[in-house]
């Protein structure tokens, strides 16, 4: 029944979240509290279990998670949702945990779920009351904030439900934003907000995730309709601060076929992966899609953008992500009702041009090579995912030097010092550690050997600012995109990086500046 109270108040959301408003507004830097570096990856009781959650049901659950190799594939988020609470606050105003449901109260549990080396989630609402019904934090978020952090608590989905007294949405999340801060407990922050109030243009400095539509469903026309959502929110989404398109279906009634492509897709688009299903009575195929770590690689990966529809042809489409490494990850989408031949084309998603392109199958787990073209006879309601790179290069690879297109010389950092604050500069290429730089999934351009990264200086943003390294920190100035075209940009300013004054001699330094067309601000690596 609540499931159905959730939906009737979110699926005009769904619609409603396009966001042609957000595309020109500023976009704000991320959640800056170390958490969510890549998106995060665990499991949440409500697409499965509604009200009916309970101390044994997470303990069975974390279990669960350990012995069926999710774990090891990365998962580490147990996440309780509604009705955990009574429906009353005590007389000190703090929220109490149900003693039915919970009779050893919830810190036990956390220390359950950590003695698993896994993490405990939690759920309240910005509102006066959940969409369940129970007490939410609207009004309490600071007091709400140091009872989990006591209780041992690591992530919090905080909704939308309840009286908002008149205050906006980003006021209500910021607020616990700051009291989750407050606390000193590194506490992940996933707003719940439905993708209402221009979410884009301050979730990212807000919080770790965000949601972008309404409720999922476990059915095909749900999961494609909120993907349908999809094109537009790329540009919000960053190390720490993700976009997210709701928690997955896999093996909640979608068929087999259906569980691969949404995993798919929502890995593809760097979307947080939590799992809705029941992990303790999961069939062998769907835990076999949930652990599938080269289709979780590409969730983790960042190559500066998440995927995004290139091909729209009705029932077929082609979605791409750029990786850190230069190669490509594609799906092949079938929305139809019968087997379709999908097909693209190395040069149409976005890779320069190669005599040979690797091409992985990531749910084949085998690697081929082809000349340029990429198909695949794919299912109804299915989908066929790949990472390919150029030159027969193994998907993966990503360490290089970067030689200016203009110059004809290498990015260098200058007189191979090692201090911070050295600069960047234009120099003869020579393959020496000072030139060799290793994109990570984090969007950074790692230099000797990882010890340094590229760096903005100061996190300006203006046009003319010097760019040199420094201890690598995750700050959005330190995160840069390999574009398709040479150029590599900033994230966090949207310029690119460029040679002074279109120079070409020796010890010519490097800075961000308007990205542009000329040959100063194109690089190739070699």
């Amino acid at each position: 029944m609540f499931r159905l109270i959730r939906a009737v108040l979110s699926a005009a959301v769904v619609a409603a979240a396009v966001p042609l408003a957000l595309l020109s507004a500023p976009q704000a830097l991320a959640l800056d509290n170390g958490l969510a570096r890549t998106p995060q990856l665990g499991w949440n009781d409500w697409n499965s279990f509604g009200c009916n959650v309970s101390d044994r049901l997470i303990r069975e659950t974390a279990d669960a998670m350990v012995s069926s190799g999710m774990a090891a594939a990365g998962y580490q988020y147990v996440n309780i949702d509604d009705c955990w609470s009574t429906r009353n606050r005590d007389a000190g105003g703090n929220l109490v945990a149900d003693p039915v449901k919970f009779p050893n109260g919830m810190k036990a549990v956390a220390d359950y779920v950590h003695g698993k080396g896994l993490k405990l989630g939690i759920y309240s609402s910005a509102g006066l009351t959940t969409c369940a019904g129970y007490p939410a934090s609207l009004g309490n978020e600071q007091r709400d904030a140091n009872l989990w952090a006591s209780w041992g608590i690591d992530y919090l989905k905080y909704d939308n439900c309840g009286d908002h007294q008149g205050r906006s949405g980003q006021d209500r999340y910021t607020a616990m934003r700051d009291a989750l801060a407050r606390t000193g407990r590194p506490i992940l922050f996933a707003l719940c907000n439905w993708g209402q109030d221009q979410v884009g243009t301050w979730g990212p400095a807000t919080g770790n995730s965000w949601r972008n539509t309404g409720d999922i469903q476990a059915n095909w026309n749900s999961v494609m309709g909120i993907l349908d959502a999809q094109p537009g929110w790329a540009g919000f989404s960053r190390p720490g601060a993700w976009n997210d398109p709701d928690m997955l279906e896999v093996g909640n009634g979608l068929s087999d076929t259906e569980s691969r492509a949404h995993f798919s897709l929502w890995a593809l688009l760097n979307a947080p992966l939590i799992a809705g299903n029941d992990l303790r009575t999961m069939s062998a195929a769907t835990k076999s899609i949930l652990t599938n770590t080269e289709v979780i690689g590409v969730n983790q990966d960042w190559g500066g953008r998440q995927g995004n529809r290139i091909v729209d042809n009705g029932n077929t489409e082609v979605w791409t992500k750029p990786m850190a490494g230069g190669s490509v990850a594609v799906v092949l989408l079938n929305r139809g009702s019968g087997t379709a031949t999908i097909s693209t084309s190395a040069t149409q998603i976005g890779l320069g041009s190669a005599s040979s392109y690797a091409v992985r199958d990531l749910w084949a787990h085998s690697t081929s090579t082809t000349s340029g073209s990429i198909s695949a006879s794919v299912p109804a309601h299915g989908a066929a995912m790949y990472v390919v790179s150029g030159g027969g290069t193994p998907p993966g690879s990503s360490t290089y030097s970067l030689k200016g297109q203009g110059s004809g010389r290498c990015l260098d950092i200058t007189g191979g010092s090692q201090s911070n604050g050295t600069l960047a500069e234009i120099w003869d290429c020579n393959g020496a550690a000072n030139q060799r730089f290793t994109s990570t999934s984090a969007g950074e351009l790692r230099v000797y050997g990882g010890a340094k990264c590229l760096d903005v200086v100061g996190a300006a943003t203006a046009n003319g600012t010097a760019v040199n390294i420094w201890d690598c920190n995750g700050q959005s100035n330190q995160q840069f995109r390999l574009n398709p075209d040479g150029t590599i940009t900033a994230v966090h300013s949207g310029k690119c990086l460029d040679v002074i004054g279109g120079a070409t001699a020796n010890g010519t330094k490097v800075q961000i500046w308007e990205c542009g067309s000329a040959a100063n601000q194109k690089w190739t690596r070699i």
